[in-house]
């Protein structure tokens, strides 16, 4: 069985709608089990390092997916948060090898969403894991009548949301192309865990 996580801060609703769609194309990959965990749901360490709430199920992950709103042009200050939280996982060099990637949505369609994917990329690397790019080549070039990564983003998943209910925005090509991404993800971490040694 490969184990992800997919890990979301979502300020209206948008970036956990996504995230869920993450989630769902990675379930649809043979032998994987998905964990939707918000950040909410990971308490900052207290005075002994100890992590609680679902901290567990990051350390038992092969890979750990991050998505966040890009505001402002950036990761939001919940996901920093959590970022910032890890320091001591990254002491123990507890994530090491395992699989990375990430997504983000915005209200525009650019919103400089590449600078919170290049932050989302550096974490990853100061925790030495292995970054999975989006995999999935934009309707732009392949004129599949899909949409699928119609940004065009290639270091991760990008979307983008309309001021509507997270119901109804980011739209289904936004949603079939998460489900791609996670798909991938779950694919590239039950080959990495295949070949790593025992």
């Amino acid at each position: 069985m490969t184990r992800i996580a997919v890990v979301y801060h979502s300020g209206f609703g948008h970036t956990k709608a996504i995230a869920e769609h993450v989630v769902r194309g990675a379930a649809g990959a043979p032998g994987a089990r998905v964990d939707l965990i918000s950040v909410d749901e990971l308490p900052a360490p207290g005075p002994d390092r100890a992590y609680g709430g679902k901290w567990p199920l990051l350390d038992q992950a092969d890979a750990i997916v991050f998505g966040t709103p890009t505001y402002m042009g950036n990761i939001s200050g919940p996901f920093k948060m959590f970022m910032d939280a890890t320091s001591a996982v990254w002491f123990q060099q507890k994530w090491k090898d395992k699989i990375a990637a990430g997504f983000t949505n915005s209200g525009s369609l650019s919103g400089d969403k590449v600078n919170t994917l290049h932050g989302l990329m550096t974490f990853a690397a100061q925790h030495q894991m292995i970054w999975v790019s989006q995999g999935v080549w934009p309707s732009a070039y392949t004129g599949d009548g899909k949409g699928l990564n119609r940004l065009g983003g290639w270091s991760g998943l990008i979307t983008q949301a309309d001021q509507g209910p997270a119901d109804k925005t980011p739209g289904p090509e936004d949603r079939a192309t998460a489900e791609a991404f996670g798909r991938r993800i779950a694919e590239a971490a039950a080959r990495w865990a295949r070949g790593k040694p025992a």
